[in-house]
């Protein structure tokens, strides 16, 4: 099978491209990129690209399941038009490219609580792409909708302090549907969604990603 991704230096990115370089299932990994990676290994194709000329590189996104995890934050964007170019535009364009090679599976990281009607702009873009994602109508498409992220060796600060008042209240049996996601299992996750090969439009939630996720 042969895997494209887009996000891949992000922490879920960086999780799923090492899960799938080291995965008999996928013997080519083609990753696109906006700089240069030291990482080599012989099932992995790098492209730099331009994400903001998609027409440069559409041609290449071929393959048989295409992985979306990229995303930023309103403070590293720097402004909302420069978060949604990077949450929205960036995975459209990708999305729409892996449609019009005849990828057949598309698999989207979206977010808890989106929804295009949102008065919260970061779950309206998320809710908008997810419509937009579906109205391409690949032969299979897959979302997760995860909550707050566990990272590795994370620098954000807010991200830590909020994943201990979590992880507090879950012991005590309080926001279960909030509780923490490691990365590492998102991305196993959407490993063991690509081998699935019913066809279907699924949403997936917190729990179910656990459960997909976790052999």
């Amino acid at each position: 099978m042969k895997a494209l991704l887009i996000g891949a230096t992000g922490a879920t990115g960086t999780d799923l491209l090492e899960k799938l370089l080291n995965d008999t299932t996928f013997d080519e990994v083609t990753i696109f990129v906006r700089k240069p990676i030291a990482l080599t290994n012989d099932k992995l194709k790098v492209h730099v690209v331009n994400f903001d000329r998609p027409e440069e590189w559409e041609h290449l996104v071929k393959g048989d399941v295409a992985f979306s995890c990229l995303g930023t934050t309103l403070k590293a964007a720097g402004s909302k038009e420069a978060q949604r170019k990077v949450d929205y535009d960036y995975q459209y364009n990708f999305a729409k490219a892996a449609k019009d090679n005849n990828v057949a599976h598309f698999i989207l990281v979206s977010s808890y609580g989106a929804n295009s009607k949102s008065s919260i702009f970061y779950s309206r873009i998320k809710g908008e792409l997810e419509e937009a994602v579906q109205v391409l109508q690949f032969q299979k498409t897959t979302i997760f909708n995860p909550g707050m992220l566990q990272r590795k060796n994370t620098d954000r600060s807010g991200e830590v302090v909020m994943e201990k008042i979590l992880r507090f209240m879950n012991t005590i049996g309080l926001f279960k549907k909030h509780k923490p996601l490691s990365t590492d299992v998102l991305a196993q996750a959407m490993i063991n969604a690509a081998k699935n090969q019913t066809n279907s439009y699924d949403v997936i939630k917190l729990n179910d990603i656990y459960k997909l996720g976790i052999n």
